[in-house]
């Protein structure tokens, strides 16, 4: 085995203990990258000699006895929409292709002072605005999309670049690709998170949260970016616990909530098996199994466009004045539709947004976690942006894809992705589970649960 294919878990201790350094897993991730990276473009920009530099800091500081921690000397990647000082951070805009920051995010310094190793910038969609990220491939595939909008750290933590990617997520962006590309991705609760220094699609819907190989790997870099940070008015002033603690206490008697509608709607049919197997896999580690009934499904669609496209509009409305020119036909068109949304349309929508998180809020009184399809199929061929309904109609990519990925979203919940086996094509598929606010112990012990008696989860794409 190869460095770059341990993860986080063992190349922290494997580091910690002397057998590997910093350097030498640098040097295989950064290794693994000129392999496979021109046939994936999964990185916007490689920071090789940065990454040396950190790593032999990193080196110099374990063997001296300065261990920072469990991600100490860990190669991570940040999405290219994430502020990082000194290295370009375009959004994959040509809007922003010549902005270097001269400072780091809340999230990238913290990571940082844990020690990480950055490898480099991924790509997203522009901005973030869409579910496709068109400029990389899937590693499992690499005629198939990766998904988005953080395309890019899922590839990357797909096929060995890093062990540990940072992503956004609006309305799926970190669950929809890391669904695709056999990832793990925690989309935590609303205001978990500092999103100071990351470019906004919808401040409202707004996450940062983690990609990783495992679910406690997951839990390890939540423990390094949680926390209140007070220039982000969004961010909840919240204690932030050991993530870990409780992790491996398994399931009995937790009340796993099963929805018999909306999730189960036009689902493709190895998605619906593999989920299903997934539910009966924690019953029989004793988790009780309740159907439930998703409340408003007929509004979600409406009330999350209602509600992100004039926040998206409005976040770019200078740039869409001065330059319209530079953004892609697809997302400029998206944003001046959102500018014909009226101020009263928006306020409707929010103001529907509190009844329907009443309805959530009671129906998550009867469960501890509701578990359902990550996204309703596998990866489509790259260039097809019609997803096929089972009913044989059709629908837009980017709209389809973040279908199952609303309610997390808008009612700010922890929604945990976890794969949960292959398509008759070989592909990733993927289970989400949503807790309560601020429930992430809860989401990451259930997701735990499954992994330990999976095997789709932790694999490497065999390029």
């Amino acid at each position: 085995m190869q460095p770059y294919e341990l993860p986080l878990t063992e190349a922290s201790a494997a580091l910690a203990s002397g057998e590997l350094t910093p350097l030498e897993l640098t040097q295989s991730a950064l290794a693994r990258i000129d392999a496979v990276e021109p046939r994936v473009h999964a990185f916007a920009t490689v920071t090789a000699d940065l990454a040396l530099e950190q790593a032999e800091r990193a080196t110099a500081e374990i063997r001296q006895g300065r261990h920072r921690g469990p991600l100490h000397g860990i190669p991570v990647g940040i999405k290219d929409l994430i502020n990082t000082a000194g290295v370009p951070t375009t959004a994959s805009s040509k809007v922003r292709q010549h902005h270097i920051p001269d400072s780091d995010a809340a999230v990238v310094q913290k990571l940082a002072d844990a020690g990480m190793v950055m490898v480099g910038k991924t790509h997203t969609h522009e901005f973030a605005y869409g579910g496709v990220t068109p400029t990389t491939f899937n590693p499992w595939d690499l005629t198939r999309m990766t998904g988005g909008s953080s395309g890019g750290s899922a590839a990357a933590i797909a096929y060995g670049g890093v062990l540990v990617a940072l992503g956004s997520d609006t309305g799926g962006s970190i669950r929809i690709p890391a669904s695709f590309c056999g990832t793990v991705g925690l989309k935590p609760t609303y205001g978990r998170v500092s999103r100071t220094g990351v470019a906004s699609l919808a401040w409202s819907l707004d996450h940062v949260g983690p990609l990783t190989r495992n679910v406690t790997d997951a839990a390890l870099v939540l423990n390094a970016i949680a926390g209140y940070d007070p220039r982000d008015t969004g961010s909840a002033n919240r204690a932030v616990p050991d993530f870990t603690d409780g992790i491996d206490d398994g399931v009995h008697a937790l009340r796993i909530g099963v929805p018999t509608n909306f999730f189960t709607e036009d689902l493709d049919a190895d998605t619906d098996q593999a989920v299903r197997t997934a539910v009966r896999v924690l019953e029989d580690q004793g988790a009780v199994v309740v159907p439930v009934e998703i409340p408003h499904v007929e509004h979600l669609g409406a009330v999350i466009a209602g509600i992100m496209m004039p926040e998206a509009s409005a976040y770019h409305r200078r740039a869409l004045r001065e330059t319209p020119e530079l953004f892609t036909e697809q997302v400029r068109g998206l944003l001046e539709v959102g500018e014909t949304i009226l101020a009263t349309d928006y306020i409707d929508a929010l103001r529907f947004r509190q009844l329907m998180k009443e309805g959530w809020k009671e129906l998550m009184r009867s469960v501890d976690v509701i578990i359902a399809p990550t996204v309703l199929c596998p990866a489509l061929p790259a260039e097809d942006t019609e997803r096929s309904r089972p009913d044989g109609s059709s629908e837009d990519a980017g709209v389809e894809f973040g279908r199952l990925s609303i309610p997390a979203n808008l009612f700010g919940l922890p929604s945990l992705q976890v794969p949960c086996g292959f398509s008759a094509d070989g592909l990733p598929l993927g289970l989400q589970i949503m807790g309560r606010p601020f429930a992430e112990q809860t989401v990451l012990r259930v997701g735990r649960a499954y992994e330990r008696v999976g095997d789709a989860v932790g694999r490497i794409a065999p390029l």
